[in-house]
């Protein structure tokens, strides 16, 4: 897949992956996930990958401020339903990146590095997409997203239908694709640390 040239600009997410280390994946069980890694699992890109990538980045960077963040270590709770809207695509590319799972992840080595369980769904608070909680000391923050000031192009549905149809021309699906990722480029560029778009909060 050759992807976008933009998606290298964006930024990475570094995390420590005890699991990784203890199994000799690295030495130091040091890893930075790239936003490409992210549209290898979901076999895309949008807004709503985008989105997810740099809340899961924004909830780490507020639960380990001295970095890099625990991957395993993290409970992830989604507020919607695994199969509520953009929920499950939200949810794999937080999995990617915390080691969060649900039932069918890894159940750990005596105890250990245990990454099952760490996913859940529709336990969350519906005023936030997902509750992050470390593991090891609580710490809880809440992530939601407001893409109201990175809205879509106006010609964004005609292109659509341009380039849906069954006569499509290669030139009308690269003009759709060229605008819909216009958008993705200026949320990963222009708006990652955007905190009115990608939103973290404390609670009492």
């Amino acid at each position: 897949m050759a992807l976008q040239a933009f998606f290298a600009g964006a930024p990475l997410i570094h995390m420590h992956d005890a699991l990784g280390e203890f199994l000799g994946a690295s030495d130091d069980g040091l890893v930075d996930f790239a936003y490409a890694d992210a549209v290898r699992l979901a076999g895309h890109s949008c807004p709503t990958v985008a989105s997810a990538f740099l809340m899961a980045r924004a909830g780490l960077r507020a639960l380990y401020p001295a970095g890099p963040a625990e991957r395993g270590g993290v409970m992830v709770t989604m507020s919607g339903g695994e199969g509520e809207g953009t929920t499950g695509v939200i949810a794999q590319v937080f999995t990617l990146v915390t080691g969060a799972a649900a039932d069918n992840g890894f159940h750990g080595i005596g105890g250990r590095f245990v990454r099952h369980g760490l996913l859940r769904y529709g336990g969350g608070d519906p005023d936030c997409i997902a509750v992050f909680r470390r593991l090891d000391s609580g710490d809880t923050v809440y992530l939601s997203l407001d893409l109201s000031t990175v809205p879509a192009a106006p010609e964004m549905r005609e292109l659509m239908g341009r380039a849906m149809a069954p006569d499509a021309r290669p030139e009308a699906r690269r003009a759709f694709g060229a605008v819909w990722q216009e958008r993705v480029r200026r949320l990963l560029l222009e708006h990652a640390d955007d905190a009115s778009v990608i939103r973290v909060e404390r609670r009492n």
